[in-house]
């Protein structure tokens, strides 16, 4: 694995990245711009994703990072259930929703992955990994 020196190098990082841009693209509009409440819940929950990786960096330690790295986890979670939401309410179609489902499971598949690597190289400093 290459060295993580910034957690803009993090892989799961960049991919809750292109979460977050998909999300706003798509609640930019129609029905799901107008509900408000659901559009304000799955954009917090997709910018979530990526501030707990980068809070997580700043960890003091990597058990305190894969702590940050299963709320990413669980906001990635929460983007998929709205998912769901949005595709009953007909503001999302078939084809947006499977793309940004399949975005969500991609990132929760690299910060389970990041999760086990650190878990399986226990050092103190971020740096290190």
């Amino acid at each position: 694995m290459a060295k993580i020196e910034r957690f803009e190098d993090i892989e799961a990082w960049k991919s809750a990245r292109e979460i977050a841009q998909q999300v706003y693209r798509v609640t930019r509009s129609g029905g799901f711009a107008r509900d408000f409440g659901l559009r304000d819940q799955v954009q917090r929950a997709a910018v979530s994703i990526m501030a707990n990786i980068a809070e997580g960096f700043d960890s003091e330690s990597n058990k305190e990072f894969i702590r940050f790295l299963g709320y990413a986890l669980r906001s990635a979670t929460e983007v998929q259930s709205h998912l769901y939401v949005a595709l009953d309410e007909s503001y999302l179609d078939q084809e947006k929703f499977d793309m940004l489902f399949a975005l969500t499971t991609k990132c929760k598949n690299l910060v389970s992955g990041f999760s086990r690597y650190l878990r399986s190289h226990p050092k103190t400093s971020n740096l290190e990994h």
